[in-house]
């Protein structure tokens, strides 16, 4: 067993993976082995920040120059083990010298409970006020070295806010992750995903160097300007910190205010929007729940050429990269409520490969299964209460509108790719949503529909034949969507509408 205090995470092996024989603890250049499938650590959260440190380790010591580079590099650990070695003396965990993702010196202060690297423990006003009802304070008491240094990157990468002086990362708390996932290997899936660049010193990484602090009167951090992205964009240090080590393990964590403040990076991984045209790029965060194809724009894929939605450059560097591919995307990320983790989102949605016209019926599809869920929420006010409890149910009613249409949506995206006609695709998506909604209204509206007053009953028909106008392109509503499907209207609608 490694001990923490002299672990190196170049040259030990510390990674646990899942193999074709089984499981084992690698070093980090032995991701290029064709046997290793999986990574195994027993949090999905740390699965997702060792495929970010393991790129970044990559387009550190030995990225692609450009796609051709790309599309002819095999997977070689030796190579990789031979670019990685002179980086070594930059990865110990503890020790005298350099430690990985800490201060430089010794930081004053008692030491905080391990448990405060991972970003669901309980903090400390919630352990004060014995709030910790569905994560209890003290879950670990020691970390060994993997997991200490997993852990220890991933809050750093994904750090919330924590309190004063204490900074998120520089894609603030709890950023949304996307994944090219090609399918394959562990490797196949890292080499997917590594940016062009070339090799950078060690001088790159912020431990390396006296921690740029940010107390009042100090500036923000921004990225250099060079033509590829620093390699600190994958070690960020938001936070000060430096691990306690007893017996062979980490036993605390001494924490100070007032680490790293960045300010516009762009991480290679995440999605951003503006917030108005010519904005500031800002991270995407993920929403609690199930992460669908309604929340697919400006994350698997670009949203409006407006420019306020940006897929991750990962995505877009994968599409110039390959042309004809069936990979994935994986979705990730703590969706946060402030300092609060509220969900860990792990999805895998399918990777459009369509051309410009087909991207664009994508969208519209997206935008139109918006405007029927809201046609069908509209249509069920006068049978839900318009109170707390009444407005939980049109919502649960409209997630189940997205939820029931899933299935029918990547069938139609399927269908795109395999190059069939797009009016086909439109037309089917827009009887699929009906054949769908019609039922959601009439499970809610029409049991017990004989018992109510005749103005009740007046009101649900009522909404019913708003909903099928809408379906049929008879109302804004419908007009609008039949437009994102780029459908013609129905003649006499289209003759009213030129009227």
């Amino acid at each position: 067993m490694i001990q923490a205090e002299t672990l190196n995470l170049i040259t030990d092996q510390w990674i646990p993976v899942r193999t074709a024989t089984g499981s084992r603890l690698i070093r980090p250049d032995q991701v290029a082995d064709p046997d290793v499938l999986g990574l195994d650590w027993p949090r999905p959260d740390l699965n997702i920040a060792c495929l970010e440190l393991l790129i970044g380790l990559i387009y550190l010591s030995d990225p692609p120059a450009d796609e051709d580079e790309w599309e002819s590099r095999k997977p070689d650990p030796e190579r990789l083990r031979a670019r990685l070695a002179p980086y070594a003396p930059a990865f110990n965990l503890g020790g005298d010298g350099p430690r990985f993702l800490q201060d430089r010196v010794s930081l004053p202060g008692d030491p905080n409970p391990v448990d405060m690297l991972f970003i669901d423990s309980a903090g400390g006003q919630t352990a004060k006020n014995n709030a910790d009802l569905m994560v209890r304070r003290g879950r670990y008491s020691a970390l060994p070295a993997g997991l200490a240094a997993m852990a220890l990157y991933t809050l750093q990468a994904h750090a919330p806010s924590g309190g004063a002086g204490n900074r998120t990362s520089m894609r603030g708390g709890g950023p949304m992750v996307t994944l090219v996932d090609p399918g394959g290997t562990v490797w196949d899936l890292l080499w997917a995903n590594v940016p062009h660049g070339a090799p950078q010193s060690a001088d790159a990484l912020p431990w390396m160097r006296p921690t740029r602090t940010s107390e009042k009167g100090k500036p923000e951090t921004f990225p250099p300007e060079t033509n590829a992205p620093s390699a600190e964009v994958f070690f960020g240090m938001p936070r000060r910190l430096r691990l306690c080590f007893e017996d062979g393990s980490v036993t605390g964590v001494i924490q100070r205010p007032y680490g790293t403040n960045y300010a516009r990076w762009r991480h290679p991984l995440t999605p951003y929007y503006r917030m108005k045209e010519g904005g500031e790029a800002l991270p995407v965060h993920p929403k609690a729940g199930t992460f669908g194809y309604r929340n697919w724009l400006g994350v698997v894929m670009e949203g409006k050429s407006d420019g306020l939605r940006i897929e991750a450059e990962t995505l877009r560097t994968f599409r110039r990269r390959v042309t004809r591919a069936t990979p994935k995307v994986i979705v990730a990320g703590w969706a946060m409520d402030n300092m609060k983790p509220r969900d860990f989102t792990w999805s895998s949605q399918p990777l459009p490969m369509v051309d410009a016209l087909g991207a664009r019926l994508i969208r519209g599809m997206v935008e139109a299964a918006g405007l029927f869920a809201m046609a069908l929420r509209d249509a069920l006010k006068p049978v839900c209460r318009v109170d707390d409890a009444g407005s939980t149910m049109l919502e649960a009613l409209r997630e189940a509108f997205f939820l029931r249409t899933e299935a029918d949506f990547h069938a139609a995206v399927a269908a795109l790719e395999r190059g069939e006609d797009r009016v086909k695709v439109a037309s089917g998506w827009l009887a699929t949503m009906r054949r769908t909604a019609l039922p959601l209204f009439e499970e809610r509206a029409l049991p017990g529909l004989e018992d109510r007053r005749m103005k009740e009953v007046e009101a649900v028909l009522k909404a019913r034949g708003n909903l099928l106008a809408a379906f049929a392109g008879r109302s804004k509503t419908g007009r609008d969507a039949f437009g994102k499907l780029e459908l013609e209207l129905p003649e006499a609608n289209r003759k009213k509408e030129e009227a």
